[in-house]
């Protein structure tokens, strides 16, 4: 999980201004409300830009590579027969961290029953739903004919408690639904509660992350939100919501200073990346904007700067 969350800051989301992706009603109803993060990626959006796919192959997470490949064992071509997936990690009760991944495609529920029954495959019933097997201690269950929520039991289980069994749901965290509100009209956005905005900012902060100030100002982090635009060149977007307009000024100097210390022993690649980047506070939001040609951007892709924030 924490790669995951490390590396949100460059793969959290690929863009195209073709495709956009929110949350479908039937996804929102099996999202838990202790969310620690989501990433929504449209795979129809990947499929049409060559950096995208480069920065997917370069630093998916080992949670979705699993994901992905939970698929293919059910007879999903991830590249091929995916519209969007939708990654979700949530906090349970019982402490720790879970995952489900939801996803949406013409997978033919009617086909795969018949075949599932013909196989003699008896699904596990909990609730209200159907938990069929996927391989590598994973299981599925069908929201509709065309959207899928998949993960371990456990964290499944879980999942289908908030649509069958009224545990708490996303339309409880009203920070995270504002910043997905802020968010979801990108074709691939992602989102972080408070936890996981502190464990990333200290990342991309890097040394400055040391300076007293950082361990005050993360308390006031409320949560924060990532898109990625791959139109005309390169161009990152982070924001996030603090406390109060202080603490969001505090964030941007903070983050300028993480800035120039990667600077000091920067490869030529690595500091026109850094002097691309543009930090900025708007009333309580931290703004962080970065813009670069698709050349730069794939010579970026092996530059240890990239792997020092990615992982």
């Amino acid at each position: 999980m924490k790669k995951f969350v490390l590396a949100l800051p460059l793969v959290s989301v690929f863009c195209s201004s073709m495709w956009a992706a929110p949350l479908a009603t039937n996804a929102r109803t099996v999202i838990p409300s202790a969310i620690q993060q989501i990433l929504s990626v449209d795979y129809r959006a990947l499929r049409g830009s060559q950096p995208a796919t480069a920065l997917k192959n370069r630093v998916l997470p080992d949670n979705l590579k699993q994901f992905e490949n939970a698929l293919r064992n059910f007879g999903i071509d991830p590249n091929r027969d995916v519209e969007q997936i939708t990654f979700v990690t949530y906090r349970p009760a019982k402490g720790g961290l879970s995952a489900i991944g939801i996803a949406s495609g013409p997978f033919k529920q009617k086909e795969f029953l018949l075949k599932m029954k013909a196989k003699g495959v008896k699904p596990e019933k909990y609730g209200l739903s159907f938990m069929y097997p996927m391989g590598n201690g994973m299981q599925v269950v069908f929201l509709d004919p065309s959207t899928i929520v998949f993960g371990e039991g456990a964290s499944l289980k879980g999942a289908i408690d908030v649509r069958d069994r009224g545990a708490e749901s996303l339309a409880n965290n009203n920070a995270i639904n504002d910043r997905i509100s802020d968010s979801d009209s990108a074709p691939i956005w992602s989102v972080l509660d408070q936890q996981g905005t502190q464990v990333m900012l200290r990342s991309v902060l890097g040394q400055a992350a040391s300076l007293a100030d950082y361990d005050v100002v993360k308390k006031r982090l409320v949560a924060s939100d990532y898109t990625m635009n791959f139109d005309s060149g390169v161009s990152f977007d982070m924001n996030v919501k603090t406390s109060d307009n202080m603490t969001a000024a505090s964030l941007a100097s903070l983050l300028k200073a993480g800035v120039m210390y990667r600077e000091l022993n920067a490869t030529p690649t690595e500091k026109l990346a850094l002097e691309s980047m543009k930090v900025d506070n708007q009333h309580d939001i931290l703004q962080m904007h970065f813009k670069t040609d698709d050349q730069r951007f794939q010579a970026l892709l092996k530059s240890d700067l990239f792997a020092s924030v990615s992982h």
